[in-house]
C-alpha cells in the first residue's frame, strides 16, 4: 500500500534537479511514491528524469510533450497518485533527509484533513525560516477559523501547497486539483477552497522543505504576461467566497488581500515588459471596479500610505470610486 504520494513537476530546471532528486532519494521508503512530472522540458532535465525513473525507488515518470504549466503538471500527478496522503514539491526545491517520514507521522498522529508546515526560504546562501501564520501548533483546528482576521496575515496568505500534507479524502472530494488556466498564483484559490471546505487541519513546527528563491527561470522572476494571472486567481477567490454561507464574514478578507496583492504588483511594475506594465495598471483598475465598493474603500483605508497610494493613483478608479484620491 502506498502511504504517501509526492507530486514533483519539473520544467527546465537542469541546474537544480539533481539536488531535488537526491533529496527524494534521501526520503525513499517502500510505501512512498514520487510522481515526477516532466512538463515539456527542453534543457536536459528530461534525461535526468529518465535516469531517476530507473534508479530512484518509488519513482513514477509522467511526461508532457509540451509545457502545460504548473497547475496542469500538478493535476497530472494527482490523477496518478495512489497514496493515502499527498504532498507536493517543486522541481527546483529540495527536502531534508527523512522529512517525509516525519511529515507522515505528524499527519497520522493528528488525524486531520491536512497539515501545514513551516519551510526554509533559500536566497543564494541566505536561509530564512518562514512560519505558518497559525498560532496553536500540533492542535486540531477548524480551517475556516484560520481565514480570519481580515487585517492580519493568516493561513490563506501562506499559499504554498508544498508546505503541508493532505489526506486522500480531500483528493477524492475534488479539493486538491488546481485551476489549469492559471500559470501563476495557482495556490491562491486552491488554499482558500481548502480552508473553506475541509473539516479539520493543524499546523506543525516541522522544517524540511527548502524553497529556492531568485531562480532565473522562476515565474516570480519573469515580467511577462503570466504575472497577470494573479488577477483571475483572485477573481476566483472572491467569486467563490461570495457564494459561501459565511460570505459576509469572509469576503472582507478576500477583498483586502486582493487589494494588497494588486498594490504589491504595482510596486514592482518596473520589472515588467512595457505592454505588460500597461495591462497590469488597466486590468488592476478594472479588477478594483468589479469588487464591492465599500469593501475596497475599507481595505484601502486600512493600508499604509505607500500601498494605499498605489491603488488611489490609478486614474481609472476615479469614475467608479469617488473616494479615491490622486
Amino acid at each position: 500500500m502506498v502511504k504517501l504520494s509526492v507530486v514533483v513537476p519539473f520544467f527546465n530546471v537542469r541546474p537544480y534537479a539533481p539536488d531535488t532528486l537526491r533529496s527524494l532519494a534521501a526520503n525513499s521508503r517502500r510505501d512512498i511514491e514520487f510522481l515526477l512530472v516532466d512538463d515539456g522540458s527542453t534543457d536536459g532535465t528530461s534525461e535526468l528524469l529518465d535516469r531517476a525513473a530507473r534508479e530512484l525507488p518509488g519513482a513514477v515518470l509522467l511526461r508532457h510533450e509540451r509545457n502545460a504549466g504548473l497547475s496542469v503538471a500538478r493535476n497530472a500527478g494527482l490523477e496518478a497518485a495512489r497514496g493515502e496522503y499527498v504532498t507536493f514539491l517543486d522541481g527546483d526545491d529540495w527536502l531534508a533527509p527523512g522529512y517525509c517520514t516525519r511529515l507522515l507521522a505528524a499527519a497520522e498522529s493528528l488525524g486531520v484533513d491536512f497539515v501545514r508546515t513551516d519551510h526554509v526560504r533559500c536566497t543564494g546562501r541566505t536561509r530564512t525560516v518562514q512560519r505558518v501564520p497559525v498560532g496553536p501548533r500540533g492542535t486540531v483546528l477548524e480551517p475556516r477559523g484560520a481565514i480570519l482576521p481580515a487585517g492580519r496575515s493568516t493561513s490563506v496568505d501562506y499559499a504554498y501547497s508544498w508546505a503541508g500534507v493532505y489526506h486522500r479524502r480531500l483528493l477524492d472530494a475534488g479539493l486538491l486539483h488546481f485551476n489549469p488556466r492559471l500559470r501563476t498564483a495557482e495556490d491562491r484559490p486552491w488554499i482558500w477552497r481548502l480552508h473553506r471546505e475541509a473539516r479539520t487541519f493543524a499546523a506543525v513546527g516541522l522544517l524540511g522543505v527548502f524553497y529556492r528563491r531568485g531562480v532565473a527561470t522562476s515565474l516570480t522572476r519573469i515580467g511577462d504576461e503570466r504575472q497577470l494571472d494573479f488577477l483571475p486567481a483572485f477573481d476566483q477567490v472572491v467569486e467563490e467566497t461570495s457564494r459561501d454561507t459565511d460570505a459576509e464574514l469572509l469576503l472582507p478578507k478576500a477583498v483586502r488581500t486582493y487589494c494588497a496583492i494588486i498594490s504589491h504588483h504595482l510596486g514592482s511594475v518596473g520589472r515588467c515588459e512595457p505592454a505588460v506594465a500597461r495591462a497590469l495598471r488597466s486590468e488592476s483598475a478594472r479588477a478594483l471596479r468589479r469588487l464591492p465598493r465599500a469593501l475596497v474603500k475599507e481595505a484601502v483605508d486600512s493600508m499604509d500610505v505607500g500601498r494605499a497610494f498605489r491603488l488611489r493613483r490609478l486614474r481609472l478608479l476615479r469614475p467608479a470610486l469617488p473616494w479615491a484620491a490622486v
